[in-house]
């Protein structure tokens, strides 16, 4: 009588539709398989962002609509980039009776909403992953689905917890209660991280297979500390060309906590990189001196919230490890821009490429980075690997063949499943 509910249950399973926040439907993938929850890198989740009746940027149109995402393909005409920074750059209210991530809030008449949250089109950055699944038999919107969030928050602000806690355990139910493996991509694993030291050991245990990040950037990195001096577009992540750009841009990272939370944390990194030199006064600034750097530019807004952010998602210390099986992945052999030398510490440079300071790693994040996920060798009962890439850069890491073809081994390790109650 059981083994015959059981069956009728999953042939329900296999037939119903999956029903995720916000997305649809989409049919559930079979038993057997370890569904997928991709958590992916800083400003590959497209975002909607909707303007009505704005007065924040009296010169730029009062209404309308754009998309923000690395790589869009349909930039809007009618939103300059400057614009669009400054749209999209936060107001911070500096009062300390206030919860820190309550001091954050959108300009007047700008919403800003992931697209298509939880399906795989919220981040057509990673397409190559999502083919090499389907290879195997995984159906996009079933047994992969994506956290996608806003780049610009940090992972206490948004509902970013309470909304991906429903899309694991969505994922989970829709896949004959099996366990989810997360993979992130370089800011990706920094929020999964956050989910997993947020969530308890017994939902982990249920919910979670194990733990993919590639490159992720868990300790942030250097170049995060000259950006606010000298901005950085999203579309195409290069440097603004003229002073209005650079203005616009490095203002908005100013207020986006985010950039903080990406920023190299002192604790991992001490003094071991310059991330600034002012050639103004000589004097250099490691990740060490971010007070002094902040309180030389005088920006004490910075101050205020990298004192808060810098080092905020903690992995380091046995007691924040992520108590999941892991396996990470990391590119090296390569120069990597970690800061730059500036006229001066005034926000809204345009950047020389000879200005830049580098040193060893995948292009994108320095060795110290990449290398500071070892510390969860230490983490006890959950195992821990993590595989070099000589020369793979950090964009062409998730399409790497043998990333790919290892993450396709982690994810045909047996999980455990919960089989579902018995009917009365």
């Amino acid at each position: 009588m059981v083994g015959k509910l059981w069956l009728r249950v999953v042939l329900a399973a296999a037939v119903a539709a999956a029903v995720l926040p916000g997305t649809g439907t989409a049919t559930a993938s079979p038993r057997g398989r370890t569904p997928v929850v991709l958590f992916p890198a800083f400003h590959l989740t497209k975002l909607k962002v909707t303007v009505h009746d704005q007065s924040a940027a009296p010169d730029c149109p009062r209404s309308g609509a754009f998309e923000d995402w690395y790589r869009n393909d349909h930039p809007s005409a009618e939103f300059s980039q400057v614009c669009q920074d400054r749209l999209l750059t936060l107001r911070y209210e500096r009062d300390r009776a206030k919860p820190m991530a309550a001091r954050f809030s959108e300009q007047p008449g700008v919403d800003v909403r992931v697209l298509d949250y939880g399906r795989t089109s919220s981040a057509p950055f990673y397409e190559q992953l999502y083919r090499t699944l389907e290879g195997r038999g995984y159906r996009r919107d079933a047994d992969i689905r994506v956290a996608g969030y806003d780049s610009r928050l940090t992972p206490d602000m948004g509902g970013f917890l309470r909304r991906t806690v429903r899309l694991v355990e969505d994922t989970y139910r829709d896949n004959g209660n099996r366990p989810v493996r997360l993979v992130g991509h370089s800011n990706g694993p920094i929020y999964a991280q956050y989910l997993l030291t947020h969530t308890s050991r017994a939902w982990r245990d249920k919910y979670v297979q194990g733990f993919t990040p590639l490159a992720g950037n868990l300790p942030g990195q250097g170049l995060l500390y000259s950006v606010l001096f000298t901005g950085l577009n999203v579309r195409d992540f290069g440097y603004p060309a003229d002073r209005a750009n650079a203005a616009s841009s490095a203002a908005m990272y100013l207020t986006a906590p985010s950039t903080y939370l990406s920023a190299a944390d002192p604790a991992v990194f001490g003094d071991r990189e310059v991330v600034v030199h002012d050639d103004s006064t000589g004097r250099d600034y490691t990740p060490r001196d971010y007070p002094r750097l902040f309180a030389d530019a005088e920006l004490p807004v910075a101050q205020e919230i990298a004192e808060h952010y810098i080092g905020f998602v903690r992995f380091a210390q046995p007691r924040w490890f992520p108590d999941v099986d892991v396996h990470a992945e990391k590119g090296s052999g390569l120069p990597t821009v970690v800061g730059a030398r500036l006229p001066d510490l005034t926000p809204g440079q345009v950047a020389d490429p000879g200005q830049f300071l580098n040193r060893d790693g995948d292009g994108n994040q320095e060795d110290i980075t990449n290398e500071a996920v070892t510390a969860w060798q230490a983490m006890r009962g959950h195992s821990f690997t993590i595989s070099d890439n000589p020369g793979v850069d950090h964009f062409s890491l998730p399409g790497n063949q043998n990333v790919l073809n290892r993450l396709l081994d982690d994810l045909a390790r047996p999980g455990r499943v919960t089989a579902p109650p018995a009917a009365a």
